[in-house]
């Protein structure tokens, strides 16, 4: 399969996914397989909550349209344009690509996956427990628009065998194994992660508002969900609390309820001085990982000491939102809605992938 070929399946399989809405699903006659694809695929994504109880359609349903907004021409030419050298002076030697994906939001090993095929590699693919469903389904849509494919995506189970590099996603504790397990082949190892938010009290309500998309997008599960908020001295917090009683509704899901709950009643039992507004706490912590239903944060005097905070902590952030106050944030609202070359962890999964020998 050449370059073009692989990236206008990928393309196709884009145009697919843009018929997917949660207000209404379309179905477009100019799309491939639909006849085939397109009911079960709407039922899947109904079912997506029974095998994962975080998995509502809501959040299924923007998972699959940022990935249907991602999978342009445009966009695939754009991401790739950067790596014309590499393609040129790959050894096309066909690696077998190891992925062990998370699952904590629905196809977050997407980008993994889309890399390796789009490098000419194959895909051995471990899902996991939590998301084992939704990939296999665009695996076999992928291969019904080429076939060719067929031989290049193989999902399994058991022990991960016969592969000759690895991309591995896991926590803290998992990546120990990883780096044991698999220290005798080239690797990617994922190891948590989570994102921060950096204000100056000069936000404004819609800023704000669009904030809380970045906390409670995904019900706050995702490596890019900001579970800290970096704020001046002396910050009140009575205006971020306005802006986000919008999504006073994620305290009806039971899942989450439960956790807020239950966490609440833990920082209390241990006399934590919290902020609370009936759906979420703010608790004052120096750690980035906050629970479900908890944002930490931390007040900063100088600005400048804070980026180097930020610096220095460099590899357990994801990604940092802010009005531009630091450098490379992500404009608030925006951290759910990564381009095509925005990679995990800065680790450029591309370049990886054709240099690797």
């Amino acid at each position: 399969m050449t370059l073009e070929t692989k990236k206008s399946v990928f393309v196709e399989l884009g145009n697919f996914l843009s018929q997917f809405s949660e207000e209404k699903s379309e179905k477009k006659s100019a799309v491939l397989y639909n006849e085939i694809f397109f009911d079960d695929f709407e039922k899947l994504i109904h079912l997506s909550q029974s095998h994962n109880g975080w998995y509502t359609p809501e959040q299924v349903y923007f998972a699959i349209n940022s990935w249907a907004e991602a999978l342009t021409e445009e966009n695939i030419d754009k991401w790739l344009s950067k790596y014309v050298t590499e393609f040129n002076q790959a050894d096309n030697k066909e690696k077998t690509v190891a992925l062990i994906l998370a699952g904590n939001i629905p196809l977050v090993g997407f980008h993994d996956f889309l890399s390796v095929l789009i490098t000419g590699n194959k895909a051995l693919i471990k899902t996991s427990s939590n998301d084992q469903h939704l990939l296999p389904f665009l695996a076999k849509y992928l291969i019904a628009v080429d076939e060719n494919l067929n031989d290049k995506i193989t999902f399994v189970e058991g022990k991960l065998e016969n592969f000759d590099t690895v991309i591995a996603t896991g926590s803290n504790n998992t990546s120990r194994y990883f780096e044991y397990y698999f220290k005798d082949k080239p690797s990617i190892i994922r190891k948590n992660r989570n994102s921060a938010a950096v204000l100056n009290g000069k936000e404004t309500h819609e800023q704000l508002e669009a904030l809380g998309e970045d906390i409670f997008r995904y019900f706050g599960l995702g490596c890019r969900n900001v579970s800290k908020l970096f704020v001046p001295k002396g910050y009140t917090f009575d205006t971020f609390f306005q802006a986000i009683f919008k999504y006073q509704d994620v305290i009806h899901y039971e899942k989450y309820a439960n956790n807020y709950d239950y966490n609440k009643a833990v920082f209390l039992m241990s006399n934590f001085k919290l902020l609370d507004n009936g759906f979420l706490t703010l608790k004052e912590d120096p750690s980035y990982a906050s629970p479900i239903s908890s944002v930490f944060y931390e007040f900063y005097e100088n600005i400048d000491d804070l980026k180097a905070r930020l610096e220095a902590d460099s590899e357990q952030i994801q990604c940092i939102v802010s009005g531009d106050l630091i450098h490379n944030s992500i404009p608030f609202g925006q951290t759910q809605n990564p381009q095509l070359w925005d990679y995990a962890d800065n680790v450029d999964t591309i370049t990886f992938l054709l240099t690797t020998k």
